[in-house]
């Protein structure tokens, strides 16, 4: 099945998202094998003032306002007095913080489509394993690439990517830090520690290297304005408790925090029953990591206990709706989970088990699961769930951004209030969750730079991205079903 061979990169370790020069006949923007960037390109952080029609700040909607930035953060919001040169114009237009999507396999975007209809055990074991090991460090960065284009021009700013095809080392690692770089997006690399025997050999590695390569890309990117670095064991199942507690102590030592899978399916909790003698969040506790530092991601398959444990600790959720609907895990209890003080953030999980990266679409994906559920009409409403996607996500990743307000990061999206989607214009931001079509994200800043202007990506040609795209993917197929193979 194997298209390409994995290992194509130079020597000196450094990669480019490209496979052949871009149409201008530039040489493409490489990166070294921490992700810092080389050669041509650099993050730019203007000195500018916005100008929309609106601006949604802590406070709720201001009209006629000026929201001024300068390196990379918002100083002021002030009257919008008479427009001076070099101000930026946004007529007809709202100003909202961007998204913050918690979790993300970014790499999975490659392989949308192939797991459709599929439960988990087929999901995985027919498409994401065999599929994975297809990509090499450039296909690994090109989808990477491909999938922060994708949530930027839908209003995400900050992506964690939860990545694991680490190859006993860092450089693939780097590759998806350059392409955030590059792209344009805020990224928290979770940098994946996995010791499984049952998963593919690239996604594992001893204790001690996981722990000293995760050490490494943290002290790396400590002082990277646009990139941090945090552990992620992989799950209660994809992770040793020596591993998962290896996870827990880098955090601890570097001040970060740490992600890991839990409960995701109903098999979960029954598995790390029987081989635990517990129940996950239990079982975690019992480790010693259900504390504040803690991101448990899906969390749909926990009891009444468990969930109190969770807001006891002050442990955080990363919640994606769509791809527990997808795979037909089940529905996370998020009034539940908040009533218990856990603090919770939106995720899209990956291209291929939702398919869509939207947290505007998480939003109200969230809040309608939770009334039909509920049987509440109620139950999660507009201005919750909202900032669910926007300020608590951002503060669970100890992200400065998430609202628009003095000293915040200047992560900011624009929005069309002429598009029909937004009209009657009775409830602004109930449109926003409920109604919003993608077509009225026009702009987007990260730290202060454009990145996508009108509707288009402005710092890749993503034309050209989408035909590199088609180009490494055109021969990929699902093989004949059958049945699912190895244990969940």
């Amino acid at each position: 099945m194997r298209d390409t061979p994995r290992r194509s990169t130079p020597r000196d370790g450094t990669v480019s998202i490209y496979r052949a020069s871009p149409p201008d006949g530039s040489r493409g923007h490489v990166v070294d094998p921490t992700g810092r960037a080389r050669g041509d390109f650099a993050t730019r952080v203007a000195t500018l003032t916005l100008r929309p029609d609106l601006v949604l700040t802590a406070s709720g909607w201001e009209a006629d306002c000026a929201v001024v930035i300068d390196g990379g953060r918002i100083q002021k919001i002030e009257p919008a007095g008479d427009p001076e040169p070099g101000q930026v114009e946004l007529h007809r237009k709202a100003l909202l913080p961007g998204t913050v999507n918690t979790h993300c396999h970014t790499f999975q975007s490659l392989l949308r489509g192939l797991g459709d209809d599929l439960d988990f055990a087929g999901w995985r074991d027919r498409v994401l394993y065999p599929f994975s090991e297809l990509l090499d460090r450039d296909g690994i960065a090109l989808g990477a690439a491909f999938a922060f284009a994708e949530m930027l021009r839908h209003g995400a700013t900050t992506c964690v990517d939860f990545f694991y095809l680490n190859d006993d080392g860092n450089e693939n690692a780097a590759a998806v830090i350059g392409a955030a770089r590059e792209v344009g997006i805020r990224l928290v690399l979770a940098r994946a520690m996995y010791d499984w025997e049952g998963a593919p050999k690239r996604y594992r590695e001893s204790v001690p290297a996981a722990a000293r390569r995760t050490r490494d890309l943290i002290a790396w990117h400590r002082h990277d304005e646009t990139c941090r670095v945090q552990p992620a064991p992989h799950s209660p199942h994809g992770a040793s408790a020596s591993m998962i507690r290896a996870g827990w102590e880098v955090a601890a030592e570097e001040g970060t925090r740490f992600h890991i899978h839990v409960a995701e399916g109903r098999y979960e909790g029954e598995r790390t029953l029987a081989e635990h003698g517990a129940t996950p969040i239990r079982y975690l506790q019992r480790l010693g990591v259900l504390d504040r530092t803690m991101i448990g991601v899906h969390c749909v398959w926990l009891d009444d206990d468990e969930i109190e444990l969770m807001g006891a600790a002050g442990a955080a959720l990363a919640y994606c709706p769509s791809s527990n609907m997808f795979l037909g895990d089940g529905i996370t209890r998020i009034p539940e989970m908040l009533q218990a003080g856990v603090r919770v953030g939106l995720g899209t999980d990956g291209g291929c088990t939702n398919n869509r990266l939207s947290v505007f679409e998480e939003m109200r994906m969230a809040s309608l699961l939770q009334r039909v559920r509920l049987l509440d009409g109620a139950a999660l409403g507009a201005e919750r769930v909202f900032s669910l996607g926007t300020r608590s996500g951002a503060e669970i990743l100890d992200v400065e951004a998430g609202v628009i307000a003095p000293g915040r990061l200047a992560d900011l999206v624009a929005i069309d209030l002429d598009d029909p989607s937004l009209h009657p214009r009775s409830h602004v931001l109930g449109n926003v969750v409920y109604a919003m079509s993608d077509r009225a994200v026009t702009d987007v800043w990260v730290h202060g730079r454009r990145v996508v202007d009108g509707g288009r990506l402005v710092t890749v040609d993503q034309d050209w991205l989408l035909a590199r795209v088609r180009t490494l993917t055109r021969r990929w197929r699902l093989p004949e079903r059958g049945p699912s193979c190895g244990p969940p």
